[in-house]
């Protein structure tokens, strides 16, 4: 492989990992716009996982811009490739997953082998079963705030954008599968690099079905047989017909450097299973059947999902919808400014530690914290990239402080107590304290998903039903009359919860137990003493008196 073509260009060099790209794009000297581009065939859900050569080329696009250059962000769907195996799950355009069953299954289920845009939509909402993924990976893009141009692989072979390049294949098929037999064992010389949509069932027919080729009226004949997709067999109609050259589409393989003519790709991210699988046979097609020069790669490693890896047909995804119902816009991208040579685990179950790093960036950003100079450095220039305006004025409220603010619905009441416990400056500006509280409703809804240790709701308008003993009774007035004397810290509040329950004689555990009930109406919660002290202390002081 020629050394350029190494898509492990990141190696390991210091600083961004983008403008180490950056810089590899612009040793070549390339034409303006410079084009990145990403892409995805759409099958099942696209999930976050899929969004990793959107953001990834998003932030080399930025660099690139910001050394003046004029930059194109496209994003192909594969959309002419042939629906293999039903989904089990999908998603709908509010980026909620739903089971197969829920929808119009048939949709699917009828056109197997057929292209993902000649499929109805089971939804009933967009064109096609191709559109409605696009639509889900535009709003995704645009959610995060990335101005990206979908490119439908359909559109481009319907309006003959790849029409010159597949004849071209075609032509000199020979060569075509020399090159190819180097990577793949099933070439042989019935092997055409060219797959016509059968005109007859609709169907993607596979490499062995062209009987005859004619250049010069740019058609081929052929005839539709089954079709292997995985472990099933999609029969074929035996239909012998034409097609031109607009109807059908390139084996992958030689898709995806005709993509790269097409559009003029300078720069294009991909994951590790295409740079040891078809990156390399890219790469040989462009350079010794085309004679392209291939586009600079660069490959990222796969994250994972609570540990587990992303699965579409299992369910086992989330999309970008749905986590920003989680976290800040600034904080998904943040995630995707990490090394992408390192693998991660996207854990929804420690969120916090995420939107906790985030917001340490932040901080050594704005010099409010102490650090050392490789942090600073990496902070200086990698946050300008994360959020859409830098606000020194703005707050963060903390993550997990947020979620406790989330046991209320009460908005006074959050600002109230966010004030007291030093999270929002007295002169902040309006503006600045309402985006900081509106980390509590996305802290909330992970406590919910999550069913973690802030998972309750403060129930203040009305006192729960509740029976105690008299001790227990006696207990809860001595506890009230000491907040009301002494206004203690929460730790120190928590030691008197168990000095007040050995006083009385009352067994602790359940002493802890009448003040969830009492807040929560459970028989438990967050820890009862630094939460109380968050508290207004004349609501507390009547909620323990059982006057409120």
């Amino acid at each position: 492989m020629h050394p350029q073509d190494d898509p492990y260009i990141l190696g390991d060099e210091h600083g961004f990992w983008a403008d180490t790209a950056a810089d590899r794009i612009l040793d070549r000297d390339p034409e303006e716009p410079i084009v990145i581009k990403g892409g995805i065939s759409p099958s099942g859900v696209p999930h976050l996982g899929n969004m990793n050569e959107i953001v990834r080329g998003y932030f080399v696009a930025e660099v690139l811009r910001e050394r003046g250059c004029d930059v194109k962000q496209v994003f192909t769907s594969d959309d002419r490739d042939p629906l293999r195996k039903l989904p089990r799950k999908l998603a709908d355009l509010d980026g909620d997953i739903v089971d197969l069953g829920d929808v119009n299954a048939g949709a699917l289920g009828q056109n197997l082998g057929a292209p993902y845009t000649a499929i109805p939509d089971p939804f009933g909402c967009c064109d096609s079963y191709g559109d409605h993924f696009s639509t889900l990976i535009a709003e995704s893009a645009e959610l995060l705030g990335i101005d990206v141009e979908m490119v439908s692989n359909t559109a481009l072979y319907e309006d003959g954008d790849l029409e010159d390049v597949t004849a071209f294949l075609l032509e000199n098929r020979d060569r075509a599968r020399e090159v190819l037999s180097e990577y793949q064992e099933k070439v042989d010389e019935d092997y055409v690099p060219f797959r016509p949509i059968c005109e007859s069932c609709g169907h993607v027919t596979e490499t062995d079905a062209v009987t005859a080729i004619d250049l010069d009226a740019g058609t081929v004949e052929y005839e539709c047989a089954d079709v292997e997709a995985g472990d099933r067999t999609i029969e074929g109609c035996g239909h012998e017909g034409t097609a031109t050259l607009r109807d059908g589409k390139l084996p992958w393989r030689f898709e995806w450097p005709a993509q790269w003519r097409a559009l003029g790709v300078d720069f294009e991210p991909f994951g590790k299973d295409h740079a040891e699988g078809s990156w390399p046979s890219g790469v040989d097609v462009a350079r010794n059947v085309l004679g392209d020069e291939p586009p600079v790669p660069m490959v990222y490693e796969w994250f994972t999902l609570d540990g587990e890896p992303f699965s579409s047909s299992e369910g086992h995804v989330v999309l970008v919808q749905d986590v920003l119902r989680l976290l800040e816009p600034e904080a998904v991208r943040f995630f995707f400014s990490k090394d992408p040579q390192r693998a991660r685990d996207f854990s929804i179950e420690r969120l916090d530690q995420l939107v906790d790093e985030f917001d340490r960036m932040e901080a050594v950003y704005f010099g409010e914290v102490d650090t050392d100079e490789d942090e600073r450095e990496r902070a200086e220039r990698v946050y300008p990239l994360l959020v859409d305006e830098i606000r020194e004025e703005r707050i963060r409220i903390p993550y997990t402080f947020a979620a406790v603010l989330g046991m209320t619905d009460d908005p006074a009441l959050r600002e109230e107590i966010a004030r007291r416990e030093g999270h929002v400056p007295e002169d902040a500006p309006r503006w600045a304290v309402d985006a900081a509280l509106e980390r509590v409703e996305r802290a909330r809804e992970w406590a919910r998903r999550t069913d973690n240790e802030f998972n309750y709701d403060l129930k203040r308008t009305e006192l729960p039903e509740h029976d105690f003993d008299a001790d227990t009774e006696a207990a809860l007035d001595d506890l009230a009359d000491y907040i009301e004397a002494e206004e203690p810290a929460g730790e120190d509040l928590q030691g008197e919860i168990y000095e007040t329950a050995k006083r009385h004689g009352v067994d602790i555990g359940s002493f802890f137990a009448a003040g969830y009930r009492l807040f929560f109406d459970e028989d438990q919660g967050p820890k009862l003493g630094p939460f109380l002290a968050k508290l207004d202390r004349e609501f507390v002081l009547q909620r323990l008196r059982r006057n409120q």
